[in-house]
């Protein structure tokens, strides 16, 4: 006989409302198994102890229920808003789960007398304009770097743009108009922001337009300087205007799209604000255990499933790690038609504080929107079943080892190897969610500093990859670790504030005592105290493995060096020893091997070689 509280279902089903409500199975340790939401609490409850051939799912729930909690709303729009809540609150195993620890990045325009537009997560109190959400990192940075491009609106923080004497480095690549010591005047710059604003508004044609005029006045007036870049600032906005794939759109509006198989699911949410398209995310969920029905050959009915349990957490709840919540866009068009579609527009509505319209069945565009995310979210689930998630574990690990407010998605590291301080190489190594991503490894080969002096070296290496990321040539990372200590720690924050990158985490891995692998001190930029992780975490096994990486890299560029350094000939350095003349002695001796051995009068009675070079020659190799 099982050791379970007796449950009396009985006398607890007589005393239940026929109101709308949410209920809650709970097993022998009072923790919650599933909630769940209805229109009639009674009927709804009821119908799972009166049920004798029950779906799998449902009787292994029920095998484990050994209480069931109530609350009764007003509404069953109160209703799903709480499931929602309830849901995030207490992750139950048998509901369906939306794993989204990320908070969403916006474009923040500062409330000063020279606007600052930069990368912002978090509470919106900063006072300004916000610009999104993006769906990643990358897709705001991508955004920032085409307006800085296009505008030159300044990212610096304030104390920096107060304390200039000179233009930084972002005005001479041309990513900035250098506000900070008046090179452009107050009225100029207000100008660019409100191009920008415009721009970020959806309205570009107009910007374009407008700029054209522009520039048709300068070059009759013979500014043909300002005229030129007023040029190509018309070609940006016209390219960037040919990219866009909806044409028509004016409005805000998310495309989500679902598939799921074999006991996971992927939902595809594409972001279009303004008629312009921020991007795309993809949010993996695990379907509830013990369910083959979610597990059928109908996957319509899996995508159903999947968005009814998808929706309202995603713009409902509340998360932790984003405080103002998603914003919700006046239209959502989704793959799959819902039962419930009417209840969760009107509470979609209710939460929005404006007309909120689910769309399923759509033509034209809005129907190639929907081709297009339903692809996403079938591709990006087949590749993330036939890979392992043991990456997405471990980048959640170095999250919490690090204290990090949203998980990372990219990190890189930086090595500096040379020999004997001669031959300086750095390299650098990128992974993601999915790996190393060997695309992205860089190698740099530093010149101009002295001999062993790796501080310079990180520093001119460290300069070289991020202002070519400044300009828009590749992404950010999330964490950039150095292989070094506090010292290397201060010579790349030094860099990244001159560069003013932002958004990234910094950290020095320092060897341990004996250089013994486990023992790494990580210092961590902002960390009060250095962090030694244990032995057995896989944030350090992951750290350890991208410094090895970094390492094997910059060996590897040195073996290159070397070997090419063995293949150039000795002759290279002799004097008066050309192309020509090396080739005639290495026909005569049969390689650089028969060169050493001769003498003096042996090379002397090759065509062209006098007795002078011949001695040279012999020098060279002796």
């Amino acid at each position: 006989m099982s050791g379970k509280p007796v449950f009396d279902s009985a006398a607890f089903l007589k005393t239940l409302t026929g109101k709308p409500g949410v209920y809650r199975m709970l097993d022998a340790r009072g923790a919650v198994l599933y909630v769940g939401k209805a229109r009639n609490l009674k009927k709804r409850v009821t119908s799972y102890f009166h049920k004798t051939a029950g779906d799998a799912k449902t009787q292994s729930l029920m095998e484990q229920t050994a209480s069931v909690e109530v609350t009764v709303t007003h509404t069953e729009t109160e209703a799903l808003i709480l499931e929602s809540t309830l849901i995030k609150q207490h992750k139950p195993r048998y509901n369906i789960l939306l794993r989204d620890d990320k908070s969403y990045p916006y474009l923040l325009l500062t409330d000063d007398a020279y606007p600052r537009l930069a990368l912002y997560r978090g509470a919106k109190t900063t006072p300004g304009r916000y610009f999104g959400p993006y769906p990643s990192a990358a897709a705001a940075h991508e955004s920032l770097h085409l307006l800085q491009k296009i505008f030159r609106l300044r990212q610096c923080e304030d104390s920096f743009f107060r304390n200039r004497t000179r233009p930084c480095l972002q005005y001479q690549i041309k990513r900035c108009t250098a506000p900070c010591t008046g090179l452009i005047s107050r009225e100029d710059y207000a100008q660019d922001v409100r191009h920008a604003v415009l721009f970020l508004e959806g309205k570009s044609r107009e910007v374009t337009n407008e700029l054209a005029r522009r520039m048709e006045r300068a070059a009759q007036a013979q500014d043909f300087e300002h005229a030129a870049m007023l040029r190509d600032q018309v070609g940006h906005l016209r390219q960037v205007q040919e990219t866009q794939h909806v044409s028509g759109e004016g409005g805000d509006l998310d495309v989500i799209a679902a598939a799921a198989k074999n006991g996971m699911a992927c939902v595809q949410v594409f972001y279009i604000r303004a008629g312009r398209n921020l991007g795309n995310k993809d949010f993996f969920l695990r379907l509830p255990p013990a369910a083959p029905e979610l597990l059928s050959a109908s996957h319509e009915d899996d995508g159903a499933r999947t968005l009814a349990a998808f929706l309202p957490q995603y713009y409902l709840g509340v998360s932790s790690a984003n405080d103002d919540g998603k914003k919700i866009p006046a239209e959502i068009l989704l793959s799959h038609d819902l039962p419930e579609a009417k209840l969760l527009e009107r509470a979609l509505t209710q939460a929005a504080g404006r007309r909120v319209r689910l769309s399923c069945n759509v033509r034209g565009a809005r129907a190639a929107w929907l081709r297009m995310a339903r692809l996403n979210a079938e591709q990006a689930l087949a590749y993330y079943l036939s890979r392992s998630s043991a990456w997405r574990e471990r980048f959640a690990q170095l999250q919490g080892a690090l204290q990090l407010d949203h998980m990372p998605e990219r990190i890189e590291c930086f090595d500096i190897s040379h020999i004997q301080g001669e031959a300086a190489v750095a390299s650098c190594v990128v992974f993601d969610l999915n790996g190393p991503l060997k695309s992205a490894y860089r190698r740099f080969n530093i010149e101009g500093v002295t001999p062993g002096d790796d501080y310079a070296a990180l520093n001119q290496a460290l300069t070289r990859r991020y202002t070519r990321i400044k300009r828009g040539e590749g992404s950010a990372p999330d964490v950039l670790f150095i292989d070094g200590g506090k010292g290397q720690l201060a010579e790349a924050r030094a860099v990244m504030e001159e560069l003013q990158m932002e958004g990234l985490t910094l950290a020095a891995v320092a060897k341990g005592p004996e250089r013994k692998p486990g023992m790494e001190t990580l210092f961590v930029q902002g960390a009060a105290q250095p962090l030694l992780l244990p032995q057995d975490s896989p944030a350090l096994h992951l750290i350890q493995q991208l410094r090895d990486e970094a390492h094997r890299f910059a060996i590897t560029g040195h073996r290159k060096q070397r070997a090419k350094a063995r293949l150039a000939s000795p002759l290279e350095e002799v004097q008066g020893i050309g192309p020509r003349r090396r080739r005639q002695l290495l026909l005569q001796f049969g390689g650089l091997q028969g060169i050493a051995r001769a003498g003096v009068e042996d090379l002397s009675k090759v065509p062209g070689i006098s007795k002078q070079l011949a001695q040279k020659v012999y020098e060279a190799f002796h």
